[in-house]
């Protein structure tokens, strides 16, 4: 939120209170806490009628500062917490007549007492500061209080309460984050609010706003405020951030890597890290589409068509109207439409297709659930205690359910069971965004900062059935809402992008920016979800669609079989996903590793090249794994721009080698694109190519790509486990390898080497 009005000029919406000095500083647990007045008070007659803050610094983990400050400590608007596994380290505090010193691991926290500010710090270099007018207490929209008898005496509250603090940014600083955002991928110059809504992908409000940003100086910082954190982003002051809270006190926890795959691993650490989703839930994904009419008829000749084109299809998503018109979500199928369900979802499963279905919190008046809801008490209440909140925004009279009452909880996951039971393998946990703020929570929980936390419940509660009834390492989600921690619940996908080109790269850059807030398995409708692609912008799509952590065809109100746009579209989504079967146990093993790290499987160029230069504004490209990088063709000519970093990079699919640290444009066919191998990679690429999910360790093809040195690689198998750990050694001519573990089968290439003296041992 901005309070100024250019640099010097004040809002006068606003009575400001910035941080002068330090008064006083004690110890505590795991850090220090400091008094911090308002106003300067050089002597003690200026003590009186004067705002503090109490500043405190804690270490809640490896390299990870918490910073709260303080004003009403009394004041409690119910507002739900992250859930954050906090790790207390251990601490020097230090104190001198001019500074108080904390070191915690590699991080130094450095306060100057008079005039106030305060620096982090490691191994002697700044990273960033807080001083001049950076921390302070806002008072907006203030009306005066009086000593005099009145409705107004001493009446303190007549405003609203804000928390502002600012970090500076260093020239050439790149801010990165803030949840999906479909703006410019660096986010310098830009006012953004975590505030979740149904926005689509073509502005700047957003379905997964995350209070979490890094930089490319090395660290991120993390908002602890579930309702909306305001940040201006070098834009109220274009050295710095602003972050600003509408509360009596804010938390913000500071992580340093300095690499920025250690911040994440340190984010992570904190707010969760994600599960592993099941390995068949990585092939392709074919939707209804959203308002199309079908039956079991439609449905079948669909699973038959992809299986006659020889298209593995993996899962078959039943979106929006499975369930009768005006009856929107009450679980039940139009059985007009889909007379037997159970025996539909066997015959899918016996075409070894698994089973998704669309649902949301929204319950339609018009059904038995609404009554059985509203009779237990398991909706949102209007704040003004007359009854059931309702709309018909979306759905006629609809309630939304309440996941703060447990019964509530206990009983919509019962009506989940139902289906489960029934076979169904995973949900599409659609919408979440819409919920209101003039309600009234069962736990009392304050209803503005339930807004962006209500996503994180919803998902929770399906995908805890999900685990309980599949099994862990079973559950996946198509959630299109998220919220600090939602990583924990794969996969999300990006919302409702437009059939264009723009529309394709700003769903990118929404990915981007996700995988920059700890989400680590994302998705998108292929070819976009409003209008109708032209067979051009399918096939390139489907290409950049089957290059992502997970696939899936979707759309409104037209179908999304390839062999409606045109005689090549089908072979160009067959080539897409049987080179993404091959790559399995390449995806699959870097997503176990996502599941362990936090790091995530599509990756922004910065995080996996932060020391280049070159790379801090790229978003129209990305490292599937830090092997594999992707540059998407988004235009109709064919031609791609796209930037090589350092070293030699190999074609995947034509075998052309070329050099890093420039710049290439080329023009692509529609079964190809920029996809190179990394340097001194070994590429695990399996023997299967009709469908994601079988014994990766088992005739495996192990290619090293310009060897240098030494490389290592693991196998992971579908359970998640490792199944084997290869390391290899190149020495002239020579090639030695190593393998720990069985890999029946096993075939190794040394590309480029055509003479290598190639020996393999156990060991």
């Amino acid at each position: 939120m901005k309070f100024t009005e250019g640099y010097w000029l004040r809002s006068q919406h606003v009575r400001e209170h910035y941080a002068a000095q330090v008064w006083e500083m004690k110890e505590v647990d795991g850090g220090m806490s400091l008094l911090v007045p308002l106003q300067a008070t050089p002597h003690k007659g200026n003590t009186v009628n004067v705002p503090c803050l109490t500043l405190t610094f804690l270490a809640v983990g490896e390299n990870a500062i918490s910073v709260k400050a303080t004003h009403f400590s009394g004041y409690d608007t119910h507002k739900p917490e992250f859930e954050l596994t906090k790790t207390m380290q251990t601490v020097e505090v230090s104190e001198t007549d001019d500074e108080c010193v904390m070191e915690a691991g590699k991080l130094t926290v450095r306060v100057r007492k008079n005039p106030f500010s305060y620096s982090f710090e490691s191994d002697g270099k700044v990273i960033t500061t807080c001083g001049f007018r950076n921390l302070g207490y806002m008072e907006w929209d203030m009306e005066p209080s009086t000593m005099l008898p009145s409705d107004h005496y001493l009446d303190e509250n007549r405003k609203k309460p804000y928390i502002v603090s600012e970090l500076s940014l260093s020239a050439g600083e790149c801010v990165y984050g803030f949840g999906e955002r479909f703006t410019s991928f660096v986010k310098n110059g830009q006012s953004v609010q975590t505030w979740n809504e149904d926005g689509g992908t073509a502005s700047d409000v957003a379905y997964k706003c995350v209070p979490f940003y890094m930089t490319s100086a090395g660290y991120g910082v993390l908002v602890n405020h579930s309702g909306n954190v305001q940040f201006e982003a070098a834009s109220e002051k274009v050295g710095y951030v602003g972050f600003s809270v509408e509360d009596e006190s804010m938390e913000y926890i500071f992580f340093y890597g300095p690499d920025l795959h250690d911040v994440l691993r340190r984010y992570t650490a904190l707010t969760g890290r994600p599960a592993l989703p099941p390995a068949w839930s990585f092939g392709l994904w074919l939707s209804t589409s959203f308002t199309t009419s079908y039956d079991e008829e439609t449905t079948t000749s669909f699973i038959q068509g992809m299986k006659d084109r020889d298209i593995p299809l993996s899962v078959f998503h039943y979106d929006c109207f499975w369930m009768r018109e005006f009856r929107l979500c009450d679980l039940d199928w139009d059985t007009r439409q889909f007379p037997d369900p159970e025996g539909m979802i066997r015959r899918d499963h016996e075409k070894g297709v698994k089973v998704c279905v669309w649902m949301n919190p929204y319950i339609a008046q018009n059904t038995a659930l609404f009554e059985e809801a509203a009779r237990g008490g398991y909706l949102l209440m209007r704040a003004d205690g007359k009854g059931i909140w309702q709309t018909d925004n979306w759905q006629y009279g609809m309630g939304i359910v309440d996941f703060t009452n447990p019964q509530a909880w206990t009983w919509y996951q019962s009506k989940l069971k139902k289906l489960t039971d029934m076979g169904v393998d995973a949900f599409k946990t659609d919408f979440g965004e819409r919920i209101p703020v003039n309600v009234r929570y069962y736990n009392g929980a304050d209803p503005q900062a339930m807004h962006n936390y209500y996503t994180y419940l919803y998902n929770k509660c399906v995908f805890e059935l999900l685990e309980r009834e599949k099994g862990k390492g079973n559950a996946v989600l198509f959630a299109r809402s998220a919220t600090v921690g939602g990583q924990k619940f794969p996969v999300h996908w990006g919302g409702d992008c437009m059939a264009t080109y723009p529309s394709m790269a700003e769903t990118l850059r929404g990915g981007l920016s996700f995988a920059m807030t700890g989400f680590s398995f994302w998705s998108h409708d292929i070819s976009g979800f409003e209008s109708t692609a032209t067979p051009d912008l399918y096939k390139r799509w489907a290409a950049f669609g089957l290059l992502s952590s997970h696939s899936r065809l979707h759309g409104s109100g037209s179908y999304r079989v390839p062999w409606l746009f045109d005689d090549e579209a089908p072979g160009v989504v067959k080539f897409f996903a049987n080179l993404k079967c091959r790559l399995m146990p390449y995806i699959y093993e870097r997503s176990v590793f996502a599941a362990e790290t936090g790091i995530p499987v599509m990756r922004p160029m910065e995080l996996e090249f932060q020391e280049d230069p070159a790379v801090k504004t790229l978003d129209m490209q990305y490292m599937l794994g830090d092997r594999l990088l992707v540059a998407p063709v988004f235009s109709e000519d064919g031609k791609a721009d796209y930037y090589l970093p350092a070293g030699r990079w190999t074609h995947l699919l034509s075998g052309e080698v070329r050099e890093g640290g420039r710049w290439y444009s080329d023009r692509y066919d529609y079964l190809s694109l920029p996809l190179y191998v990394r340097e001194n990679t070994i590429l695990a690429t399996g023997a299967c190519q009709d469908r994601p999910d079988y014994d990766y360790e088992k005739d495996l093809l192990l290619t090293w790509y310009q060897p240098e040195g030494d490389a290592e690689v693991r196998i992971a198998g579908q359970d998640g486990s490792v199944k084997a750990y290869v390391s290899a050694h190149r020495d002239g001519s020579r090639i030695t390898v190593k393998v720990k573990g069985d890999l029946p089968g096993l075939k190794l290439r040394v590309f480029g080497m055509p003479d290598a003296e190639v020996t393999i041992t156990a060991g």
